[in-house]
């Protein structure tokens, strides 16, 4: 299979700057350019499964974070909003491994939120040495990062101000006749380059543009639902995409380094603004922001860049025409004026332009595929295995194969693929019923509830196994993933299952001692009606099965049923013995290459998408 663009620049990014990103021989500085790129990788790292992508993003943070927590060459006394980015990196490390490092670096990145100077109404300073200003760059320097600790560290109350950044920087930055935003916005408009009656800046820079809608998607993407400013940040997105947009070149499908000034002199089509432009648009559709019309113009850019500045050197895939850097004041002083902006170097491998390359493309692949699930659900029981644990902050959080949980543990990476196919993942934490089936096309079970695991089990009882069998019988698609004696409850949940033919024995087989992986391993022959990629597989510590009609084995091994299928009405019921599917054994940082849980995951999720029936 050929590689995608993503993975041809993510070979260049990981040859050319092997430990931590370091420019022109100088030594590594924690810097936001790095923070850009690893956003690229980590992405990719969802998209294929491959454990490589995920150790290039922790060696690279290893290189700065300590075990104490401390950030090597940072200096939160200077206030520098772009020296917060590279936190996005570090909340992503601790949710997977858990080191408490990454929590504390993490930490001091959002206490310098908490005393950055601020505006007179509370925008953020871009920089302290930058009094009084604030830029386009530095929502997506800062927002993002702030919005990710707020909702993993349960401060619902900075998503007011988190929204208000957005508010203001358009309110002051926005010209009413382009739609376009204003590089930069003094509120002194002391500065030279500042306009006195309005304090902006003279020029839409494209990238400068390119960076707050990025950081717009990226935020909605983590901002409440029922926030009272939700709405006004899709407004403003609303009215940023008719902007860029606008300002698409209609033959080329790029955009100008400085916006509205197409064919003026030493103006050019700029690789990184490009790139900013299609990952917001592409990923605003996806997210349903605006209309699913709109990705016409991100699909334009996409083949204009990849024509454009895509080129093949000395066996890299490399990336040309993005400008080094772009600002405004500091010494020498620049001016912000179009010939400042024309006299700034393009380069090669620039990695703003990296990594802005990496988001899009990665957002790009998501269009391939979301069509074939779209606008179905995936419901993840919460109430038959309702696990809780007491996260660092001491919030009593849900635990085990859950849609959110980035640990081994967790369904993170199953709910990544359920997205890339177009689903919703939902999660039903009440008791199941005809009203709340109703709104799922897929319903997970998985390892249900014993004492040990929850002193207060939720018990499959009479009334609820037969709204679900009357929900599978009506069209429904219902996945079974229990788990070995020991660490399930099973008299009650097989009053359930047995109404599908499907009985799960209380016995555990494919022990498997420290790292000795073939233990553990299934081979799935070219019969296999669902795993069609997949050829290896790994189980361990399963229970098996005891089927009667309708339920059929689709997988057997040494006289043991292992997988089965049942069909009942218009419905379909899919079981295994194991929930063999959690980040351990599908994100590709523990198991073997050879073991194929990823490539298994990709085959179960579009199988069970062709067994949903129109239940209308």
């Amino acid at each position: 299979m050929s590689q995608s663009y993503s993975e041809r620049i993510a070979a260049t990014v990981m040859t050319i700057w092997k430990d931590s990103l370091s420019m022109d021989s100088k030594p590594a500085k924690w810097t936001y350019d790095q923070g850009v790129i690893l956003k690229g990788i980590e992405g990719l790292w969802y998209a294929t499964g491959e454990g490589k992508y995920f150790d290039y993003v922790q060696k690279s943070m290893d290189f700065f974070v300590n075990d104490k927590g401390e950030i090597r060459g940072y200096k939160q006394d200077e206030y520098n909003i772009d020296n917060v980015l590279c936190g996005r990196n570090l909340l992503t490390l601790y949710a997977v491994t858990g080191k408490e490092k990454y929590y504390k670096a993490a930490a001091i990145l959002r206490q310098q939120l908490s005393t950055q100077p601020r505006t007179k109404e509370g925008g953020f300073w871009h920089k302290k040495r930058y009094p009084y200003q604030m830029w386009l760059d530095g929502l997506y320097m800062g927002e993002p990062f702030y919005a990710e600790y707020a909702k993993t560290f349960h401060d619902t109350a900075a998503f007011d101000d988190i929204a208000n950044q957005f508010i203001w920087m358009e309110q002051h930055a926005r010209d009413a006749k382009s739609g376009l935003l204003y590089h930069a916005w003094d509120e002194s408009k002391e500065q030279k380059w500042a306009n006195k009656q309005t304090g902006c800046s003279p020029n839409f820079w494209a990238r400068a543009m390119g960076w707050y809608g990025m950081s717009l998607v990226d935020v909605l993407e983590l901002f409440p639902e029922n926030h009272p400013k939700r709405k006004s940040l899709l407004d403003i997105l609303q009215r940023y995409i008719i902007a860029v947009e606008k300002y698409q070149d209609i033959t080329t499908g790029l955009w100008w380094d400085i916006l509205d000034k197409p064919n003026q002199s030493k103006n050019y089509f700029e690789a990184s603004a490009s790139c900013m432009f299609v990952y917001t648009i592409a990923k605003a559709v996806r997210m349903h922001y605006i209309k699913q019309e709109n990705i016409s113009f991100a699909a334009k850019g996409y083949n204009g860049i990849n024509k454009k500045f895509i080129e093949v050197k000395d066996g890299l895939t490399v990336l040309n025409g993005t400008v080094s850097v772009s600002g405004l004041g500091g010494e020498p002083y620049r001016d912000g004026s179009y010939d400042y902006y024309m006299s700034e170097k393009v380069v090669v491998n620039d990695p703003k332009g990296v990594g802005a390359f990496l988001l899009m493309s990665n957002e790009m692949e998501y269009q391939k595929t979301i069509s074939i699930g779209k606008n179905k659900t995936v419901l993840l029981d919460d109430y038959y295995n309702s696990e809780r644990k007491r996260d660092i902050t001491g919030v009593e959080m849900p635990f085990h194969y859950k849609w959110e949980e980035m640990p081994n543990s967790g369904f993170s990476y199953l709910a990544n693929v359920f997205r890339k196919f177009g689903l919703h993942t939902k999660t039903l934490s009440a008791q199941p019923d005809a009203d709340n089936l109703a709104k799922a096309d897929i319903f997970i079970i998985v390892d249900a509830d014993n004492i040990a695991d929850n002193p207060h089990p939720n018990y499959v009882g009479a009334k609820d196994a037969q709204a679900i069998y009357d929900w599978v019988k009506n069209g429904g698609v219902l996945v079974l993933m229990h788990n070995d004696k020991g660490n399930a409850e099973f008299e009650h949940f097989n009053t359930l299952t047995e109404k599908f033919g499907i009985h799960f024995n209380e016995d555990s087989r494919n022990r498997v001692i420290g790292n000795q992986f073939a233990t553990g391993a299934f081979i799935l022959d070219s019969s296999n009606q669902i795993f069609k990629t997949a050829k290896k597989v790994y189980l361990k510590e399963i229970c098996t099965l005891k089927l009667s009609a309708p339920a059929k084995s689709i997988l057997n091994d040494k006289g043991d049923v292992i997988m089965a299928v049942s069909k009942i009405g218009k419905g379909t019921v899919f079981a295994v013995g194991d929930p063999w599917l959690y980040n351990e054994y599908v994100d590709g940082r523990k198991l073997p290459v050879e073991f194929e849980n990823n490539k298994a995951a990709n085959d179960l999720v579009l199988w069970l998408i062709k067994q949903i029936k129109d239940k209308h």
